[in-house]
């Protein structure tokens, strides 16, 4: 990616306080942060100049894929340049001086909810679904009432004066977000700089066998395809699309036979990104990937 010092603000889905803020200032320290209220949103910031990248979340490794985002990425007009993979913590956020005994609620994103479901039904709460995580801790904040709590981000809790009662009530500790890197330019790095992933997505002709035959050239060059899905496109049941990452870079020689057969079989293959893989790849604790 291009250096930390030229990227001066990114735009991601807010409000303020999110898992997505809390990303966005972990892959970009020095740069402002730009809530948006929509994927669009923070996508069309890039193109009209009023960020310089988009962090959106592509997956999680326990509720699966963010629904959308495989719609939005091949006409967006940007490029994956990078990936950034989140550790999510979820923490009770409460107004200062609250005991555990006091709460009867707690306010949070349906998600977070569910991936703390152990924890609340532990401690007999009440489930109250907010929009998103950091409106359930301002919601606390401003009402303070002790008998209510948020699960939300530690940034969060610093952004609302809340007090972090209880850290990492989340009943999945491997809880991690994988968040695409976008920009209005591609930054492909040279073949010999490291670890690749290439990105795209593909429709195969409707004949017998074409996404086996699609797939053929990438099991006989030994590329590793690290996801690959399928998803309705056109509003009908008989036209899917597949989206897929695969661990190699086009420049490389069985990189460029398998997209070279892919494009043999498939109707259109469009790349939506080639960029450096990101080292949390190498740690062994990879599941699926807010």
């Amino acid at each position: 990616m291009a250096s930390l010092e030229l990227i001066r603000r990114v735009s991601f889905l807010g409000p303020a306080g999110t898992n997505s803020d809390l990303a966005a200032q972990s892959v970009f320290p020095g740069a402002s942060g730009l809530p948006c209220k929509s994927f669009e949103e923070a996508i069309s910031a890039v193109l009209e100049g009023e960020a310089d990248r988009a962090l959106i979340p592509i997956e999680n490794s326990i509720a699966g894929r963010v629904a959308d985002v495989h719609h939005l990425m091949p006409k967006s007009g940007l490029h994956i340049v990078g990936e950034h993979f989140e550790r999510i913590s979820h923490n009770l956020l409460v107004v200062p001086g609250t005991k555990l005994s006091d709460i009867k609620r707690v306010h949070s994103h349906a998600q977070a909810l569910g991936q703390c479901r152990n924890f609340i039904r532990s401690h007999s709460f009440e489930a109250a679904t907010e929009n998103d995580t950091a409106g359930a801790a301002k919601l606390v904040a401003e009402r303070g009432d002790k008998s209510s709590a948020a699960i939300a981000s530690t940034r969060a809790a610093d952004l609302y004066g809340l007090e972090i009662l209880k850290a990492d009530i989340e009943d999945e500790h491997n809880n991690t977000t994988r968040f695409l890197v976008l920009s209005r330019v591609a930054e492909v790095p040279d073949v010999d700089e490291g670890d690749c992933i290439t990105t795209f997505v593909f429709r195969v002709r409707s004949t017998p066998a074409a996404l086996y035959k699609a797939m053929g050239g990438f099991a006989t060059n030994g590329i590793n395809l690290t996801k690959l899905e399928s998803y309705m496109v056109g509003g009908t049941f008989v036209a899917a699309q597949f989206y897929a990452d695969a661990e190699g870079h086009p420049d490389q020689r069985p990189m460029r036979l398998a997209l070279e057969e892919l494009r043999f079989f498939s109707r259109e293959v469009k790349v939506l990104g080639v960029y450096p893989a990101n080292p949390f790849r190498q740690s062994g604790i990879m599941n699926q990937a807010d």
